[in-house]
């Protein structure tokens, strides 16, 4: 083939270079030939949802047994020109004069050869999915939010931590952890009738991460704010629409800063990720506007510019309490919020998001700060219409005795957490963090209804295949 420089096709349809000679490799999605003797072909590269048309004739050498070769979802190289299209469906098309099919597709055996497939049934083949429109968008879409997420951090000052994805302590305590062991499950160790961990490969008993948040606040206590962003895993026997077993978390922890500084730079977070979403994805986000949910990006610029409103959990509670027969579950000061009473407070009430504060301490976590009324924490959680919690916070628990007393509370071994303690012994300080599930985060800015839709290999209950 005649040597040309390859460009990307999101290059070609920005910069507009017309009677250029370019070579463009992609994957074929459409081939239709002309009675007239020439064929037209629609390529995707992947830079971008639209398709870069070719146009392909009889000049090109070997040109009836190559356009044979062309099927839905071949790769192809072509060289030609870049001309202005006469069609008013693109600015820009190729004059192909070279075409090389690098990989065939048997149109027998394709899976993808309809134009519209559920998404249950590509989830069944989630390796092959990426070749589609959704996927596609999807993938773009959560590329450029998780970019984001490390640009906001780092002009704010923010150092990017690696949590241990391997730890031998539960932050939430919720046990619903995967172990991690070496031991033969055959045969295994035993002291007293009791499996023996000092013989596995930690010397103790050891599970993936279910967040990286106690780590991060070690840093915090010495670098003053970080922020991890990475894999974590819930060993939850759930198979709704917003689960999953591994997932992604977005967890900043910042020193010196208090309840207040951590609502604010929370919605300052989800204010930019959105606009910026809109702002650089403005292509793919139309296709979700268009074809999966047409809310979607007018309720990201409704996020973009309202203001967040803050209430207490007791506020929120004689919100719900007159609507308590509505709801599947109980409403009352003492139980947590459900997804539907969420939904109710930023659908209903006040049609945007919310952020609720100071829930009881008896349905939250032991690190939390416990507030000078010793019946709540200064936890707080951002809500967001159509989807529910997006973020969940606080401030951390800087008091040794009282951290101390908290553990006991809540059932767990004071000395798994003996080096989480001595942070509090060794230059204490008031500090705040959040953690942002990115799943949930990508699902509603993309308005996709499943959560295994917008993460690459979903890992759910049954399903660790791909």
């Amino acid at each position: 083939m005649v040597e040309a420089k390859r460009m990307r096709i999101i290059e070609i349809l920005k910069r507009l270079p017309f009677g250029k000679e370019v070579s463009v490799k992609g994957w074929v999605r459409t081939k239709r030939e002309s009675k007239q003797g020439f064929s037209f072909i629609e390529l995707n590269d992947g830079s971008c949802f639209s398709n870069l048309q070719i146009i392909a004739d009889g000049k090109i050498d070997d040109y009836e047994n190559i356009i044979k070769k062309i099927s839905t979802g071949c790769s192809l190289e072509a060289i030609g020109k870049l001309v202005e299209s006469p069609g008013g469906k693109q600015a820009i098309e190729m004059q192909a004069f070279e075409l090389k099919v690098v990989g065939t597709v048997d149109p027998a055996t394709y899976p993808l050869q309809k134009k519209r497939h559920s998404f249950e049934f590509l989830r069944k083949i989630a390796h092959l999915r990426p070749k589609t429109n959704t996927f596609g968008a999807i993938t773009r879409v959560r590329n450029f939010l998780s970019w984001s997420v490390h640009k906001f951090f780092q002009e704010r000052g923010f150092y990017y931590l690696n949590t241990p994805i391997i730890t031998c302590s539960d932050c939430e305590g919720a046990g619903e952890m995967f172990q991690v062991t070496t031991l033969d499950l055959e045969d295994l160790p035993r002291k007293n009738g009791a499996v023996d961990y000092s013989e596995d490969f930690f010397g103790k008993k050891a599970n993936l991460t279910v967040s990286g948040q106690l780590e991060a606040e070690a840093y915090a206590l010495a670098l003053g704010n970080v922020y991890t962003f990475g894999p974590t895993f819930r060993a939850e026997n759930s198979n709704t629409r917003r689960h999953l077993a591994e997932f992604w978390m977005v967890e900043p922890e910042m020193a010196f800063c208090d309840l207040k500084g951590n609502v604010e730079l929370s919605e300052e977070f989800l204010k930019t990720l959105c606009g910026g979403a809109l702002e650089s994805c403005g292509e793919d986000m139309a296709f979700f506007e268009k074809f999966i949910n047409s809310d979607v990006v007018k309720r990201l610029e409704k996020i973009a510019i309202d203001r967040f409103e803050v209430i207490e959990y007791g506020e929120a509670i004689k919100l719900l309490e007159p609507r308590a027969s509505q709801f599947e579950y109980p409403v009352g000061w003492g139980h947590d919020l459900q997804a539907e009473h969420e939904r109710y407070l930023t659908e209903k009430v006040f049609e945007k998001p919310v952020v609720i504060i100071n829930y009881p301490k008896e349905i939250k976590p032991f690190y939390m700060k416990v507030n000078s009324d010793d019946k709540t924490v200064a936890a707080m959680d951002i809500l967001f219409p159509q989807l529910g919690e997006v973020i969940g916070g606080s401030q951390r628990e800087d008091n040794y005795e009282v951290l101390k007393s908290r553990i006991k509370e809540t059932g767990l071994n004071e000395k798994d957490y003996w080096w989480y303690l001595e942070l509090r012994k060794y230059g204490t300080a008031p500090h705040s963090g959040f953690g942002l599930g990115f799943e949930r985060f990508v699902q509603f800015v993309t308005g996709m209804a499943n959560i295994r839709d917008v993460i690459p290999f979903p890992r759910t209950p049954g399903n660790a295949e791909f």
